[in-house]
């Protein structure tokens, strides 16, 4: 990778600077393309980055086409779904990374400080804020796109709907903050990092802390409810709840007919034709729920 980043960036920049892909933004897309085509034989890495910059022209192009969507859902079945129980204090723990979910809190104090997470951790942040807390997409949006120093409107929106699932036509998932954080930060060392109030209990409860005994809280100096806030939902309870909400809501003829209109209009030319069979023969495969990332056993 060190070698595919001095063949873009020649100048004499760090490749793991933390503020070096902000370089490629200011690229014009059909020079760095042609830069990255002509380099050689079609390596995996190039071929792949070749991908992601058609990918980022197709959701850009999204918004030229629609711009509505950075303020309305994608699929008006969708609306009023969740606008009018929007929780205030929910919403205000879920910006401050103060919701009792280390690996949530993590990331978003991380956001606030440093304006950048990988793609995994940035969809987990929206997947809770949208299933766990019910919150519409719009203000957690804003509020994300007041952070990110990479902020690309048509990418961030259509992601904020995606990952919302109020598109109608792709994967609800639903990540589970604990089994995240179990394997994205086995040891900790992101969550201690960037959550100071953790990191001096045990490792044995620095993914789960809400599983700590009382003395050992009072002599890590970590009282939960105090020093560091309790879950304020059920992972479970609530991302099942969704779940019920979202399907009711799906199986109407309304919402596929929505669906429908969307997909023609915004879905992949590549796939479309057979995304459309899909939803003209009303099967589940493509609006479906995606719950791998889950183990119900870590909550």
């Amino acid at each position: 990778m060190k070698g595919f980043y001095t063949l873009l960036f020649p100048v004499a920049v760090p490749y793991d600077h933390p503020l070096s892909y902000l370089r490629l933004s200011g690229y014009r897309y059909c020079a760095l393309y042609e830069r990255v085509m002509s380099a050689g034989p079609p390596l995996r890495d190039l071929t792949a980055f070749g991908s992601r910059l058609h990918w980022r022209s197709h959701f850009m192009q999204k918004l030229e086409d629609e711009p509505r969507i950075e303020f309305e859902n994608f699929n008006h079945a969708y609306d009023g779904l969740r606008e009018n129980q929007f929780n205030r204090d929910w919403f205000e723990a879920w910006c401050a990374g103060r919701t009792g979910y280390p690996l949530i809190d993590a990331c978003m104090r991380a956001v606030c400080s440093t304006g950048y997470l990988n793609f995994r951790m940035r969809a987990m942040l929206v997947s809770f804020a949208s299933y766990d807390l019910w919150l519409h997409w719009r203000e957690p949006g804003m509020f994300l796109a007041r952070q990110w120093l990479d902020y690309e409107p048509g990418i961030h929106y259509s992601q904020m709907q995606m990952q919302s699932g109020t598109t109608g036509i792709n994967t609800v998932r639903v990540y589970d903050p604990t089994k995240q954080a179990q394997d994205q930060d086995p040891d900790g060392e992101f969550i201690r990092r960037w959550v100071p109030e953790l990191a001096t209990i045990p490792h044995t409860y620095i993914h789960m802390p809400w599983r700590m005994p009382t003395d050992v809280q009072h002599k890590h100096n970590c009282v939960l409810g105090r020093t560091y806030p309790l879950p304020i939902v059920d992972h479970t309870i609530s991302s099942r709840t969704a779940h019920t909400r979202i399907a009711a809501l799906r199986r109407l003829s309304a919402t596929k007919e929505q669906s429908r209109v969307v997909l023609i209009r915004h879905g992949s030319r590549k796939d479309a034709s057979h995304r459309l069979k899909i939803l003209r023969a009303g099967e589940a495969q493509q609006l479906s729920f995606d719950f791998s990332h889950e183990d119900e056993s870590a909550n």
